[in-house]
């Protein structure tokens, strides 16, 4: 609606303001006067209206633009982690022809000791949801997991994978991902999820292994997006260093990543 249709609603009250006049002329003020009045407050309130809805439009137009924006780079993302996707199964497939340790047949996306996901798709599924956290303005958690057994009296051995993946299942929301690393630790990945939120999560994985199995020692290193780093490299990285950290320690450490840098 454009501020030229509120013009004949401005012209109509100079009209009834004159009309007004003429009729204070003729011995009726009251009657004139008030309908003048009345005609130009139309026409003025006609003119913001019609101020207010091209505002409404113009704002309505910025958002419509910023969704398809958004679908836009949500389908990008979409068609790239599909091709990236499809690349680590081919690769896989090329290792079992090969005569690697691979085993036929077996999902590439998939820790066959565990049956969380693999290392593959952490790093993918990583992207992706740091790539939607930017999109939508909400945190996102990474932690790095690792239990051992034998502190504090000897040596750190890992402790069965078995126990620690129940124990993750046990806690993890359904939004949320897990993963076992090729070297032995675990990755989780914690949706809308900042560094209290994370820090939690661990302590209830802690527990939980407390709880039913003794001797164990929980190390954790954690992550925000965007609080620690604004990449999934660089998230990562700060994760895999708070867990540095963390193993200086011969009893339960959650470490947590220094804060990014502008």
């Amino acid at each position: 609606m454009s501020t030229k249709t509120a013009l004949p609603g401005i012209a109509a009250g100079v009209l009834g303001l004159a009309a007004g006049m003429i009729g204070l002329g003729l011995g009726a003020p009251s009657f004139g006067a008030v309908a003048g009045v009345l005609a130009l407050a139309a026409g003025v309130a006609g003119l913001r209206i019609a101020q207010q809805l091209e505002e409404q439009a113009a704002v309505q137009s910025l958002v419509e633009e910023e969704l398809r924006s958004v679908r836009h780079e949500a389908k990008e993302t979409e068609s790239r982690l599909r091709d990236e996707l499809a690349a680590v199964s081919a690769e896989a497939e090329a290792d079992v022809d090969f005569g690697s340790e691979t085993d036929a047949g077996a999902d590439p996306l998939i820790d066959q000791s565990t049956g969380l996901f693999s290392e593959n798709f952490f790093l993918v599924a990583l992207e992706s949801r740091i790539a939607a956290a930017r999109r939508h303005l909400r945190p996102v958690a990474i932690v790095i997991l690792q239990v051992v057994e034998g502190l504090p009296t000897s040596d750190p051995v890992p402790t069965e994978a078995d126990v620690v993946t129940e124990a993750i299942k046990a806690t993890l929301r359904e939004a949320d991902t897990a993963c076992r690393l090729r070297n032995g630790d675990f990755a989780l990945l914690l949706e809308d999820t900042p560094e209290n939120g994370a820090i939690w999560t661990v302590e209830r994985i802690r527990r939980h292994l407390a709880d039913r199995t003794g001797n164990l020692t929980l190390w954790a290193g954690v992550a925000c997006y965007p609080a620690h780093a604004f990449g999934p490299t660089e998230v990562l990285e700060a994760a895999d260093s708070a867990l540095e950290a963390a193993r200086e320690w011969r009893q339960d450490r959650i470490e947590v990543a220094m804060v990014a840098q502008d």
